[in-house]
């Protein structure tokens, strides 16, 4: 039996500055950059990613022979290039061609990628691989929890598995049961499927499945009686995607159409019955400072500066909470990652224990924000090459280029800011303590993430209180200046409902404008 491995991965933030070429998806990143052929297998091997754990599934198959033709990722940014997606698409196919006759497909894909010519980007992959590949072959799906799920990817892929948590512990995981459930569909069995969209979003805050209601709804999935072949996902959406498709979803997987619609609108009342209850609360950055500083117990209280996160497109470098920080004289203070290139090449120039006179983040110009000045002490520096240690990334490596940490010298309070020249997201510890800097020490820890952080730093903390300071991850959705939703949608739980305005289109809107 012969099965073809590929993935192709980009979240798109139609709001975010920049674009991704092909370059992007050359660069290592927290994961591998580019790979072909047998580098599929051997540069993605125990890593927390879908494509890994779908080749070990196959690996443990007897006589399954495993076809691996590309994987590849790009760091959340603006659309992807035209140039890009379709030169990508073209090596997979080309490849898909070569590789002779097939059993079926697995495909790593994400599920939020939009370009600059098509919204749906993973449905536009599928409907060339379709073409090349015909209408039987088995494909089997792997999706992020944040996928927009469109009805052209669900009617071109043969089954689809989603991520259930979030922060996404479960990659691998998700990779090898869609190779569970793709060998029962190559073994003979057949299944319907349902789909449902939502009507309303959920700002990625409240998305984490840690917290109520996520929890029970994710518990809830699993309740099937097993040997039946029947399964349900659930999908969050990406919000910073201005799509149609935007937006959470269900898909209902069974042996007759009546059941699988029977699943998925049992499945999507729960979702909607849980609308009230999702958490969508932001603190303003000096009011979640100033409740850091009051909080009593031990341990680090942690700010997430959730509308900054480089994991969802945002710049990493705006400096709305590290004001804040100083404003309010908050002393014992972390913040990581500022994305600064000018800044980390200065402190490589002048080495550890130096000064340097200069201006902090801000460099983009986005949201408004203005860089910080002031003196700053150079504690430490690295090349950027930092092995991630937690349970997310953990045997991988972060690539975030000269970086340094520093340390406020013209201020009174303590406040050490960790510094990359790569746009990162924090969401392992180990981008603090490979600088020398202890989170568990800190009054006070920073970190330019949504939800990721929580599975290595929210053990241990006193608390993690999310701040609303602006971004281009806007997670108050009803701000964002959104064109291209379903009319009626509401923007958040029990939010305002969305109605186009007359007269505008993608094409007359510039992205990028928040």
């Amino acid at each position: 039996m012969r099965i073809a491995v590929a993935g192709f991965q980009h979240e798109t933030n139609t709001f975010a500055p920049g674009s991704a070429g092909f370059e992007q998806f050359r660069l290592a990143d927290s994961w591998p950059g580019l790979l072909q052929g047998t580098e599929v297998v051997s540069g993605t091997r125990a890593m927390n990613l879908p494509i890994a754990g779908a080749v070990a599934a196959l690996e443990g198959i007897e006589d399954v022979q495993i076809c691996p033709l590309l994987w590849c990722a790009a760091e959340p940014c603006g659309p992807v290039t035209d140039e890009a997606f379709d030169k990508i698409s073209g090596m997979i196919l080309d490849d898909l061609a070569a590789a002779g006759p097939l059993d079926g497909l697995f495909l790593d894909l994400h599920g939020a990628m939009v370009t600059e010519t098509h919204d749906d980007g993973e449905g536009e992959l599928l409907a060339r691989i379709r073409a090349v590949a015909g209408p039987d072959l088995p494909i089997g799906v792997s999706l992020d929890l944040h996928a927009n799920l469109s009805a052209q990817m669900v009617d071109a892929a043969t089954l689809i598995t989603v991520f259930r948590t979030y922060p996404h512990l479960d990659m691998a995981v998700t990779g090898a049961r869609c190779i569970a459930e793709m060998m029962r569909r190559i073994n003979g069995l057949s299944r319907c499927v349902a789909f449902r969209q939502a009507p309303f979003l959920i700002p990625a805050p409240a998305q984490h499945t840690g917290s109520e209601p996520c929890r029970s709804l994710y518990a809830k999935l699993d309740d099937r009686a097993p040997g039946t072949g029947e399964y349900v996902e659930l999908a969050l959406g990406f919000t910073a995607s201005d799509i149609a498709d935007c937006g959470p979803s269900v898909l209902a997987y069974a042996e007759t159409q009546t059941r699988a619609d029977t699943l998925a609108d049992e499945a999507m009342a729960r979702l909607c019955v849980a609308e009230p209850t999702f958490d969508a609360r932001l603190l303003s950055a000096e009011d979640a400072v100033k409740a850091a500083m009051k909080l009593p117990g031990h341990g680090p209280v942690v700010l997430a500066d959730v509308q900054d996160n480089p994991g969802a497109g945002a710049t990493s470098d705006t400096t709305g909470l590290l004001q804040a920080l100083i404003d309010c004289q908050a002393s014992g203070a972390l913040l990581g990652v500022m994305h600064d290139p000018d800044i980390a090449a200065r402190a490589h120039s002048v080495g550890i224990g130096a000064g340097i006179d200069g201006a902090l983040g801000g460099r983009s110009g986005h949201s408004g924000h203005q860089p910080v000045s002031g003196r700053f002490k150079v504690l430490s520096l690295s090349d950027g090459q930092i092995a991630y240690t937690g349970e997310m990334y953990g045997g991988g490596t972060a690539e975030v280029g000269p970086s340094c940490l520093l340390a406020f010298e013209d201020v009174p309070m303590d406040i050490k800011v960790v510094v990359s020249s790569e746009r990162i997201q924090c969401l392992d510890r180990a981008l603090f303590t490979h600088f020398g800097a202890d989170p568990d020490k800190a009054k006070i820890v920073c970190v330019k993430s949504t939800v990721h952080f929580r599975a290595d730093f929210e053990k241990g903390s006193r608390a993690v209180l999310n701040v609303g300071s602006p971004g281009a991850f806007l997670c108050q959705l009803d701000i964002v200046p959104y064109r291209n939703l379903r009319p009626g949608l509401r923007l958040g739980p029990r939010g305002p409902a969305f109605s186009a305005q007359v007269g505008t289109s993608r094409s007359s809107i510039a992205r990028g404008s928040i």
